[in-house]
């Protein structure tokens, strides 16, 4: 549903974090990759793809991470952003602000980048949003953000954050923009704790895009350590 994907409705497709899963590890199985794998995840992806990981940990070569989670908010803070708040609980508001009008991905090209984004990347991420039937899976991926025991995917994220651990012998890299107004540094600090092993690059002129806004440092530190990780791989 995001991108340029298709956007089945919600008859054909639940949009929750658990056809997520399915999502790439179907995926991965009809490009019938042979050795291990590199998983590069980023926000909600962080989520889906320590999901992943933590089905056949064998699998993965390496794991490089982008202001992402793969657990519950920090010291046991669950509160989220008030405006993700405001899409998450608000029914009738939400719709109206995410499919109507496109408020999420439109406030996205202002507050995701710290260096700002030119007019044409603008154009270029929120074009597939153009209509109310191609915003549903934006909508449906917040409001599926689970706080609550009784939110459908909780017990999934509960299970991603009891067993991350068994992660902790895969090399990981981690390049985190500082500036990023939902996943904070305080999530840095938890990654940090977690995996205590790895390579960790804080970008200090980069907010939640971090990709857009330090594209070459970016680029050049992922490229770098699949280099030395495929080294080691094959000596």
């Amino acid at each position: 549903g995001c991108g340029l994907s298709g956007r089945p409705d919600e008859t054909k497709y639940d949009y929750r974090l658990k056809s997520r899963i399915e999502d790439i590890e179907s995926f991965i199985k009809d490009l019938k990759l042979t050795g291990k794998i590199d998983l590069i995840l980023h926000d909600w992806g962080g989520m889906i793809g320590a999901a992943y990981a933590l089905r056949d940990p064998d699998k993965i070569n390496s794991i490089t991470l982008m202001n992402t989670a793969a657990f519950f908010p920090p010291d046991g803070d669950m509160k989220i952003p008030l405006r993700l708040k405001m899409i998450r609980n608000k029914g009738l508001f939400a719709e109206t602000a995410v499919l109507g009008f496109n408020l999420f991905a439109k406030s996205a090209l202002y507050m995701a980048s710290y260096k700002g984004l030119s007019d044409d990347v603008k154009k270029g991420l929120i074009a597939p949003y153009n209509s109310w039937k191609n915003r549903i899976a934006v909508l449906k991926f917040v409001q599926d953000i689970p706080l609550y025991e009784n939110d459908p995917s909780y017990g999934i994220v509960k299970s991603i954050d009891d067993n991350l651990h068994r992660l902790s012998k895969i090399p990981m890299l981690i390049c985190w923009g500082k500036h990023d107004f939902v996943f904070t540094e305080k999530y840095l600090y938890e990654w940090r704790k977690r995996f205590p092993d790895a390579e960790i690059h804080l970008f200090e002129n980069a907010g939640h895009y971090v990709l857009e806004d330090e594209p070459e440092k970016v680029s050049f530190t992922v490229k770098d350590f699949l280099k030395r990780r495929h080294a080691t791989v094959s000596r």
